[in-house]
């Protein structure tokens, strides 16, 4: 990707950022014992290389040694990948009668550790345990995870651009929106909106939900009308350099009943208390519980009891939608200065409505950042 072709006033992620990351595993393996990494057509690919790549059945990746950069393709796509945005690289092909994972273990020491790319497919692990025994593999998803979950200043800032899109496009939709209007003419509007602001290939997903469907966290199937007094559930996003925003919104239209006002408030209450909790060193868990412990002073929950919060309170968020860190009970990871996740403790009522609001955000040295605004009313965005 050359600059002259970028259309957005934030930068994309730079060859010398990618170097630093490359640099920052190599450290890690060298901690851990590693002699190299495979890293599969996954977004580790293309955080580590710029490289990307759908999964197929064909092995394709990058194996990172202690000074070695090597990608392994099918030799049928390699005049496609050598045309593609990528780090400088040595590419070794295979051909289709050939055994790609043994291209890879001659690129290591017979005693060598190999960790592997989380996000490959079971039959490719099989095949490597074949051909290197399993022994010499190691799960290399914590190792990768850990990095990709610190932010840079580069990346928040591409995050923050694509989730003030994200935010102005809720504002177009609550406009735009009325009785009669089929949830898939919303989800329409929100691509062409995201189309026209310049993201990847439009929205990465969009949940609309009218009414009862609302108090389905992921949205019901099959078309959905709007009727007067239903409850509006948004859910949506849009990529930026692959980054990710997401975005969640909940609100009446006219006024609302005050059972879905009061419940309004109670979301509110408890996004809130996450961001409160949100304190560096503090254990991710800690938020989660942070949010129950609002919903339950309502007498709602306990746990994940409806009505109540029947999923985690937050998610990672970055070239995956879903990543590392998540804001789960279980999870000890402390919060760190570039972690960035989603604030997000939906309230469900079954068969009647559902509300969440979601918001995300960022660690500095001084504690948490929105990166959006919350809503600050029942029938706002």
């Amino acid at each position: 990707m050359t600059q002259s072709l970028w259309p957005h006033p934030v930068a994309a992620i730079t060859k010398e950022e990618r170097l630093a990351r490359l640099t920052g595993l190599r450290q890690a393996m060298q901690a851990r014992g590693v002699a190299a990494t495979f890293l599969g057509p996954s977004e580790s690919l293309r955080y580590f290389t710029g490289l990307v790549w759908h999964p197929s059945e064909r092995l394709l990746g990058a194996v990172v040694t202690e000074d070695r950069l090597t990608y392994i393709v099918p030799g049928f796509e390699r005049s496609r990948v050598e045309s593609l945005p990528h780090l400088p690289g040595d590419i070794l092909s295979w051909e289709e009668d050939e055994s790609s994972v043994a291209l890879v273990a001659g690129l290591i020491p017979p005693s060598g550790i190999l960790a592997l790319d989380d996000a490959i497919a079971l039959s490719f692990y099989h095949a490597f345990a074949g051909q290197m025994g399993a022994a010499r593999l190691v799960d290399g998803g914590g190792m990768l995870n850990a990095l990709r979950m610190i932010k840079s200043p580069a990346e928040i800032a591409l995050i923050q651009y694509a989730m003030n899109i994200t935010q102005e496009i809720q504002r177009k939709v609550r406009d735009m929106i009325a009785p009669g209007i089929a949830a898939s003419e919303v989800s329409r509007f929100i691509d062409q909106q995201h189309r026209a602001a310049g993201a990847d290939n439009g929205s990465t997903f969009s949940i609309v939900s009218f009414g009862s469907a609302t108090s389905l966290p992921h949205g019901a199937d099959g078309e959905q009308i709007l009727s007067a007094g239903d409850v509006i559930l948004v859910d949506t996003g849009c990529r930026i350099d692959g980054y990710h925003s997401d975005l969640t919104r909940t609100y009446m239209l006219d006024g609302g009943k005050a059972e879905f006002e009061r419940a309004w408030g109670i979301e509110r209450e408890g996004q809130q208390a996450v961001f409160d909790a949100a304190k560096l060193g503090t254990p991710c868990e800690s938020l989660d519980a942070a949010a129950r412990a609002a919903f339950a002073r309502h007498g709602l929950g306990p746990d994940y009891r409806l009505p109540g919060l029947p999923h985690r309170a937050g998610h990672g968020l970055g070239l995956d939608i879903h990543e590392a860190p998540f804001i789960v009970r279980g999870n000890r990871t402390p919060l760190a200065t570039g972690m960035c996740f989603s604030n997000e403790p939906m309230i469900v009522f079954p068969d009647a409505f559902g509300v969440r609001l979601e918001d995300h955000i960022f660690m500095t040295a001084d504690g948490p950042r929105w990166f959006t605004t919350p809503a600050s009313s029942p029938s706002s965005v």
